[in-house]
């Protein structure tokens, strides 16, 4: 399987300069931990739950500090066309949680460690 099988084509984004309590608010709305970070049509950053607590323990005010103050700025991607097993062995040699997939330079969604878990299993299942 490829991770182009794990995002649906529509990424949660947000925009740099939105404050960091807005992010969290829109987090919540989509109930998810991270939100792509996109500037004139461009991934710029990834903006993640632990992005927040570190601003939070830093003292940064969330109804004035931006995404791009706190976001991760220009994240490793991945190819829809990466397979799987491929993808979850790269998160776990980096360390990172989140992935953002890419198709011809546009933000197809982000993928999580669990989401790889959970493509990993079912195709041990089948």
């Amino acid at each position: 399987m490829q991770l182009k099988g794990l995002v649906g084509g529509s990424a949660e984004v947000i925009g740099p300069e939105v404050t960091l309590l807005e992010a969290a608010q829109r987090m919540m709305d989509r109930e998810v931990g991270y939100l792509g970070v996109i500037s004139r049509r461009e991934l710029v950053g990834i903006l993640t739950e632990h992005d927040l607590v570190e601003a939070v323990a830093a003292d940064a005010d969330p109804g004035v500090a931006t995404v791009a103050d706190w976001m991760s700025a220009a994240p490793d991607t991945m190819s829809c066309e990466i397979s799987v097993r491929e993808a979850a062995t790269w998160l776990l040699e980096a360390g990172y949680h989140h992935l953002p997939v890419m198709e011809d330079g546009e933000l197809l969604g982000i993928v999580t460690v669990k989401d790889l878990l959970w493509a990993m299993l079912d195709t041990q299942l089948v």
